[in-house]
């Protein structure tokens, strides 16, 4: 009997370890071994020492291996050249496979430029100041019943800190008037614009802290007098074409008159501050005087009064925020509405939600999460297409190893095959990104710009991208190719566990699928959101209503005169004066006393002011008492359910003729009516203890409730009146229900953001399957032509290609069930009022995958089972 582990002739055994650098023992000995042991077994020992003498001397011919000291580098430039060579010769022979790749990769890097750049876009908001670091916002933290936060503060309190301490190098106090009208008049002409983002008041160290360059002017002097202004060369060019704006003059409300005295360079698109016209502070006396009152303004808190200071280098926040909290004792010491003043860092300013930040640093997370999927899923395509195409070469990996490849060289063969077409997918993602972009931007009105062949950042962050995308989706099968056994290699006895397994690759179509599906659960759940916000009872009529806006300085008397003549108008049914709609972002927050107690309550009220109209143009449902009747003066007063549980009454019918004093006293009536609760605010925040009262100083706007089929010649009917009465002021309306759709712009865009995102997830898993398919079905062709000559159907056909990945699909949903719902529950908690997670969810989620999967598999398996087995079984 012939002993199989003796080994080959020690001098030529010992002449090749002699010869052979190290790091060659490790790639050719084991195999020349196991060369070696199979030739003994088959030719006998003597015929096999000839065989392995002659390869070892073969091993040393010019190109193979050299002495030691002269090994040569694997990578050096004539093999990369050969690495690109070979590698394009391969893509090129399979197109479809390399298709099937590109796409996807394409797919998902235009995802991620668009990510990156989204996210570097928000991040870089307002860091473009110096001495950024040092920059805060003093803010307000309401304490009662529950925590509430303004991002502003009362007015004195920048001048008091400035004069009473030394920790601010800087001080700023800046009030903002939004939707501003501003006149220009030549002649008897009238120019009329409505800003938007409004027109600042602002003290001149607003530009000592800020980095607004001037373009003309000195920042010390620009702001120094009342009735100044500085623009930016915008609105500059807006309001005076290419006139100097210097020394030009233009009327805010008709009424202020203000020159510009400087001219300020564009802002940035990624600042928090937009306002592009400011004005001398000091005018504010003017315009507003309880705001600008140091002594009145601590009674309260209007939103678009901001404090911003500069602090002086190493203060210790703690001690600044100590220093405010006096102010409370001083100058609020009986007030149940008690005020914490923070600092709030300037880098925190755009994203903390709860002062009012545009983007919350969690959509951030959700957003990056989201691309880091769509890159994951692009790469398992690649590694499950790759591992299964090992096969077909696996006699070109024998036939190098035989002749001398090492597996390195095999290994990085394989990466620059990977790096080609990474490298095809960044061209095709860079020329997308380029085209698409603006749409994108205007799609999700966005400012986010993306200069894809001169951003530094963009750059490297592709160069990165596209590294780690080669190596993450190369190295698994480029270890898989360099690993095959030579001989097994060349005899074609390779199993699917040598060429990574169908194991491998169901775990990676289930880490697709799962990808996929958690994406589809998000999708559903924020629709089922966004249809609950819009489908839910909100506790008044929002539809066909529309309000008007009041022009400015317009008297009591005649509010009511164009109240009587809009009534008039064909398509009028309903119309209220009042301050603002039952839910609406506009909210006059107050405190009041309840019945005889000389001490306030412990929660915020909201004061509704509006006519005796109001109740039934809104629809708002009456649980107790009666409406409010017409009066000029606050002498009746209604509230809501919400009220009566914060006043610890037993039931509605209690608070009728219940007392209230509010507006600091100067409010004083009995409860008359109590409503059903209606959401006030967005789903967001819990419903508001509400009164409601005929307090005609504070009315706004005309409630106008339309015949919708003749809506549109009404408003045109109501302009023509109301300009007729304001010819130098502009007409503004807006309807209801669009106004409450505005409450969830950020969650519209997180849904367009998932359902794209999850569309091209999907996109790039069915070409993965698809490929992956067609490779399985031209395995079994064979097969498959057995099964039909003896009788089997293609409906039987096809459901053994389909049971393998519905089960693949059902295991993946185990995995993404839980990981969606753990996501979109914790989600839902932003949400006071929200939906539920229910089975449905999850049911759309498996079944999509289903849908999706059954359409790719069964139209490549269909076709192979549809044709003629006689063409099948002569494949072979």
């Amino acid at each position: 009997m012939k002993n199989y582990t003796e080994q080959p002739p020690r001098l030529f055994l010992k002449f090749f370890r002699w010869f052979c650098h190290p790091r060659m023992l490790d790639y050719i000995e084991g195999d020349l071994l196991e060369v070696y042991k199979v030739r003994v077994k088959k030719l006998g020992k003597r015929k096999a020492d000839i065989k392995f003498m002659i390869d070892v001397l073969l091993l040393f011919r010019p190109g193979i291996i050299k002495p030691p000291g002269k090994y040569r580098n694997v990578n050096n430039p004539v093999m990369i050249r050969n690495y690109l060579k070979i590698g394009y010769r391969n893509i090129a022979k399979n197109k479809g496979y390399s298709f099937i790749n590109v796409t996807g990769l394409a797919l998902s890097i235009t995802c991620a430029i668009f990510i990156f750049s989204f996210v570097k876009y928000n991040l870089s908001f307002d860091n473009f100041h110096q001495n950024p670091d040092r920059i805060y916002r003093i803010v307000t933290e309401l304490h009662r019943d529950v925590i509430a936060y303004r991002s502003s503060v009362p007015s004195p309190l920048g001048e008091f800190f400035r004069n009473d301490h030394t920790y601010g190098e800087k001080i700023a106090r800046v009030f903002t008037e939004r939707n501003a009208l501003i006149t220009l008049r030549n002649g008897d002409n009238l120019v009329k614009f409505e800003e938007t983002e409004g027109i600042a008041f602002s003290e001149t160290e607003f530009f000592d802290i800020f980095n607004f360059p001037l373009l003309q002017g000195y920042k010390e002097e620009v702001l120094a007098e009342p009735n100044t202004a500085i623009i930016t060369e915008r609105i500059a060019k807006k309001y005076f074409g290419d006139k100097d704006a210097v020394g030009e003059t233009f009327w805010l409300q008709n009424k202020f008159p203000f020159t510009v005295t400087g001219i300020l360079k564009d802002l940035p698109s990624n600042t928090d501050i937009k306002s592009e016209i400011f004005v001398s502070y000091s005018t504010l006396k003017a315009y507003d005087p309880w705001l600008a009152s140091d002594t009145d303004g601590w009674g309260g808190i209007r939103d678009g009064m901001k404090c911003y200071t500069l602090l002086r280098p190493n203060t210790s926040i703690t001690k600044v925020e100590e220093v405010l909290s006096a102010y409370v004792k001083i100058y609020r010491p009986t007030s149940k509405n008690v005020h914490h003043y923070k600092l709030q860092p300037l880098a925190d300013i755009h994203f903390n939600s709860n002062y009012g930040g545009a983007m919350a640093k969690s959509n951030l997370t959700i957003v990056f999460v989201i691309g880091l999927f769509l890159i994951v899923t692009a790469c398992v395509n690649f590694v499950n297409l790759a591992t299964a195409q090992a096969l077909k070469r696996s006699k070109e990996v024998g036939v190098r190893k035989v002749l001398g490849s090492l597996k390195t060289q095999l290994f990085w063969q394989f990466i620059f095959e990977t790096g080609i077409i990474t490298f095809a997918g960044i061209v095709i993602a860079a020329i997308l990104s380029y085209t698409i972009f603006p749409f994108v931007n205007q799609f999700f009105n966005t400012q986010i710009p993306v200069n894809v062949f001169s951003d530094p950042y963009l750059v490297v962050f592709i160069v990165a991208l596209g590294i780690a995308v080669t190596f993450f989706a190369g190295s698994y099968p480029g270890l898989v190719l360099a690993g095959f056994q030579p001989v097994a290699a060349l005899k074609g006895k390779l199993s699917r566990q040598t060429i990574g397994g169908f194991n491998t690759r169901r775990t990676l179509i289930v880490v697709q699928f799962a990808i996929s599906q958690v994406l589809i659960i998000g999708m559903v759940v924020i629709t089922n959101q966004m249809r609950y916000t819009q489908q839910s009872d909100l506790g008044f009529n929002k539809d066909a209503i529309v309000l008007v806006a009041m022009a400015n300085g317009t008297t009591r008397e005649q509010a009511k005169t164009m109240k009587t003549e809009i009534q008039r108008i064909p398509g009028v049914e309903k119309l209220s004066l009042c301050f603002t709609a039952p839910s609406s972002e506009e909210d006059w927050g107050n405190s009041i006393r309840f019945e005889n107690s000389s001490e306030e309550v412990n929660f915020r009220t909201s004061i509704k002011s509006a006519d005796a109209d109001y109740i039934s143009t809104f629809d708002l449902k009456l649980v107790a008492g009666r409406n409010i009747q017409p009066s000029d003066t606050v002498r009746e007063m209604i509230i809501n359910e919400a009220m009566v549980r914060k006043l610890e009454l037993k039931s509605a019918e209690d608070a009728i003729g219940k007392m209230i004093t509010a507006n600091g006293g100067s409010m004083y009536a009995p409860i008359v009516g109590v409503v059903k609760d209606f959401h006030d605010k967005s789903f967001h925040e819990e419903i508001s203890p509400i009164l409601i009262t005929t307090y005609t100083n504070d009315y706004l706007n005309y409630a106008v409730k339309l015949n919708l089929a003749e809506a549109k010649y009404t408003i045109a009917a109501i302009e023509k009146l109301w300009l007729r009465q304001h010819p130098d002021q502009i007409f503004k309306y807006q309807f209801v229900d669009e106004s409450i759709e505005r409450f969830y712009e950020s969650e519209k865009t997180t849904l367009r953001l998932i359902q794209i995102f999850s569309f091209i997830a999907i996109i790039i898993g069915c070409l993965g399957l698809y490929g992956l398919v067609s490779f399985m079905v031209s395995q079994k062709t064979k097969e498959i032509g057995i099964r039909k000559v003896l009788g089997g159907t293609a409906s039987h056909i096809v459901w053994i290609f389909g049971q393998e990945f519905t089960r693949l699909i059902v295991v993946a949903f185990l995995i993404a069930a839980p990981i969606g719902w753990w996501f979109m529950n914790d989600w839902l908690q932003d949400f006071k009022f929200h939906t539920t997670i229910g089975l449905s969810t999850f049911m759309l989620a498996i079944g999509c995958s289903l849908v999706v999967a059954a359409a790719t598999v069964c139209y490549q398996v269909i076709r192979t089972a549809m044709a003629n087995p006689v063409k099948s079984l002569r494949i072979e």
